[in-house]
């Protein structure tokens, strides 16, 4: 048996050099003069003639009518898609989402920024005791945690309430715009 990095192991029911391996397995794999040889037993020779140069230009096969159809089909669909993302319904759900969403990262990004800038350069403010054993460090530590917990409760909220109802209405419409394009066929 040969191990990954072409040496046989020594279990003595195998040659016990790579060469008596070749040799065992036979000539290298040769191809045409100029071109790469190839002697890695994973070599995909179906595959060998990908981004090489020398290769035969084979013009493509007629599409069946069947198949243009229903390639016909995902260009009409294609192109309700690309209607749709121009549509001012959808423009109305991504302005909703960017108006909540910059802010939101904007605001989360300063916090986490001014913790970790306030941790490392006022090590004596982060120490204050606050109460017992409790310090600023350890509460503002904390409230990152909240802090995480308060924005995914307000993402979730503004969706509901500010996006998801047009969002679904949108994608009901895509959906019938869809099949009838397609001809009822997904």
């Amino acid at each position: 048996m040969q191990s990954s990095n072409g040496r046989a192991r020594s279990n003595g029911d195998g040659p016990e050099r790579s060469g008596e391996y070749r040799q065992a397995q036979g000539p290298p794999f040769v191809e045409a003069p100029g071109e790469v040889c190839y002697e890695d037993p994973w070599y995909d020779a179906l595959a060998s003639g990908w981004g090489e140069s020398g290769t035969v230009n084979v013009p493509p096969a007629e599409v069946p009518a069947g198949r243009r159809s229903r390639e016909d089909g995902r260009l009409a669909a294609a192109q309700v898609y690309l209607e749709v993302q121009r549509s001012e319904a959808f423009q109305e759900v991504r302005s909703r989402y960017r108006k909540f969403v910059t802010p939101a990262v904007a605001g989360f990004f300063l916090w986490y920024v001014a913790y970790v800038v306030t941790a490392t350069t006022a090590p004596g403010f982060m120490a204050r005791p606050v109460v017992g054993a409790v310090n600023v460090a350890l509460l503002a530590g904390l409230g990152q945690f909240l802090s995480t917990f308060l924005l995914t409760w307000a993402y979730a909220r503004h969706a509901r309430l500010r996006r998801d109802r047009a969002a679904l209405e949108l994608r009901w419409d895509t959906q019938e715009l869809t099949r009838g394009a397609t001809g009822g066929v997904s």
